[in-house]
């Protein structure tokens, strides 16, 4: 069983997205895209397996749509 990091989840900027797919190609366990390209992110938490990748992801996307938030220690996002 994987562990999930506290609170480490995906998500996109909508209004900075521009469906370059960048995200889906590097995160496909948690991205997929719809038929416009956009993405859909699954926003669970992240198992520590895919911390790594995600990161990577969010470093990738051209327009820095792609974030990796925290949870607050309230259980807010």
């Amino acid at each position: 069983m994987s562990r999930t990091l506290r609170g480490q989840r995906a998500r996109v900027n909508p209004i900075a997205c521009e469906a370059h797919g960048m995200c889906a190609e590097l995160l496909p366990e948690r991205i997929s895209l719809d038929e416009w390209g956009y993405p859909i992110v699954d926003e669970r938490p992240l198992p520590a397996t895919l911390v790594a990748h995600a990161r990577r992801a969010a470093q990738a996307c051209p327009t820095f749509a792609l974030l990796l938030e925290r949870e607050r220690a309230d259980g807010g996002s």
